[in-house]
């Protein structure tokens, strides 16, 4: 948080919470840590006390308890505790840069839990004031058996020091490491050998004015030196953009890794503003992709009418006879310049290519793209239908039509006359972290794990269990 920049205002936003970018109910936040799963349902804390509570990622409100006020907390979660690093004092609030990073630790997120009980471990970073670092801005990592912390500000350097796993509690005689400069609201991952440094640059605390932006760099140790795709360390102010100002968001800052298995990642942070919400501050969710060994943000897919093409050949359509456009092949080889100039062939219409439908229901396949009205795929949010981590559910249906794609007890994919809501017919559109998707129907046979829509063969389309090392589960949206 770049308090020390406009401290009327961000004691201002310390205070007002959120707003929405794209999540349902209440998603006002400040600074938001990792979100962390506990007792299913899925918890973020922010600047002041408490937080947001989900039971899905989708919809969001205040709830969740963590006491110590102070700015900007991480949480993550070491065998059955969770941790929760907070730093008290500093960031420029009074004109003033000392502080303390602190760290407290439950065994559960849920107030109602029996488990639920604050343990303080006590102060495990600080900075004095006059020192060219400010103790706020937590961030954990947990990996290869060791705790890291990285804390600071623009305010000077970005630090690190390690943990304890077991309790918490700096290690004994670990001295902090200067990793990075014009940085705050640092963030860690740890991904084939390499550790990402992500931090937010830019200003925050400005409503619709803030520019905050997330930037990465990565090293081979957790000490550094980190530096970007162009090899500028992020000790003299590098840093490969992974986030930005996007659409109605406005001042992304406070990156959190959500990792959902299967090859799909996701992150959560803050927009400063939500132009949609008054310019209040909120909660946001999106896609992580990775290109060259760097993190990328995505957008959720937009609502519209697409191709959905299979990574193992064939694009989905409904499994109908083949209407031919009428045409003189004869033409395309022997025009006679004297039949005039060239001009446009008009697409096959939807009323050209229904004609052969059957009433009832009708049978999904894959064959080769066309550009025929049966293989064009409407996607559309499903008001009050709810969601899932980041994203809104979606029916799916043939452009122009209310035909929907729909799930059967069988396994079997088809497409119905009419959506009507049915569980089955809500779909859930995951973005993989390679940049394809997978398509899960919210009703699914199988209660033990989600079933997703998959190549069965060259031309057959079926639910089956998800498969990361298969591009059999994995599909493309093009448009048309």
């Amino acid at each position: 948080m770049k308090k020390h920049l406009i401290p009327a205002l961000c004691l201002a936003a310390l205070t007002a919470g959120g707003a929405k970018a794209q999540l349902e109910g209440e998603p006002f936040i400040h600074d938001p840590s990792t979100i962390a799963f506990s007792d299913g349902q899925y918890y973020t804390f922010g600047t002041g006390e408490g937080g947001l509570v989900s039971a899905d990622g989708w919809t969001w409100h205040k709830g969740g308890v963590r006491p110590g006020g102070g700015v900007a907390p991480d949480t993550i979660r070491i065998g059955d505790r969770y941790y929760v690093a907070y730093a008290v004092g500093g960031g420029g609030m009074n004109g003033g840069h000392a502080s303390n990073v602190k760290v407290m630790w439950t065994k559960s997120l849920d107030p109602k839990s029996p488990d639920f009980a604050y343990h303080d471990v006590g102060i495990v970073a600080s900075s004095d004031g006059k020192e060219p670092c400010d103790a706020i801005d937590p961030a954990f990592l947990y990996a290869d058996g060791h705790l890291w912390l990285s804390y600071g500000t623009y305010f000077g350097y970005i630090r690190m020091v390690e943990l304890d796993p077991a309790t918490g509690q700096r290690v004994a005689g670990n001295q902090p490491v200067d990793i990075a400069i014009d940085l705050e609201a640092t963030a860690l991952m740890h991904r084939d050998g390499w550790y990402y440094l992500l931090g937010t640059q830019g200003t925050c605390c400005d409503g619709p004015n803030s520019t905050y932006n997330i930037r990465v760099g990565r090293s081979r140790n957790p000490l550094g030196p980190y530096v970007d795709n162009f090899g500028v360390p992020m000790l003299k102010g590098g840093g490969k953009l992974v986030w930005g100002a996007h659409g109605r968001g406005l001042g992304a800052g406070h990156f959190g890794l959500v990792d959902l298995g299967d090859g799909v990642e996701k992150f959560s942070f803050h927009w400063e503003a939500d132009m949609d919400r008054s310019g209040r501050s909120v909660l946001a969710i999106l896609p992580l992709t990775w290109k060259n060994g760097w993190p990328v943000g995505q957008e959720n897919l937009r609502p519209g009418t697409y191709e959905i093409q299979s990574e193992r050949g064939g694009a989905l359509e409904l499994a109908v006879d083949e209407v031919r456009l009428p045409f003189d092949f004869r033409k395309s080889w022997f025009r006679n310049p004297a039949d005039g100039p060239d001009k446009p062939l008009p697409d096959q219409t939807l009323e050209e290519n229904s004609k052969v439908w059957p009433k009832g229901p009708i049978a999904v396949d894959m064959g080769d793209y066309m550009v025929r009205p049966h293989q064009h795929w409407t996607i559309s949010p499903v008001k009050e239908a709810g969601g899932y981590m980041g994203a809104p559910y979606v029916k799916i249906t043939i452009a122009g039509t209310e035909r929907a794609l729909a799930a059967t007890p069988a396994g079997e994919v088809i497409t119905v006359p009419a959506f009507t809501g049915a569980s089955e017919q809500l779909w859930r559109i995951d973005q993989l972290s390679d940049g394809t998707y997978r398509i899960i129907p919210r009703g699914t046979p199988d209660p033990r794990a989600p079933l997703v829509l998959a190549a069965a063969g060259r031309s057959t389309a079926r639910l089956v269990r998800f498969a990361p090392d298969s591009d059999a589960g994995r599909w493309t949206f093009r448009l048309p």
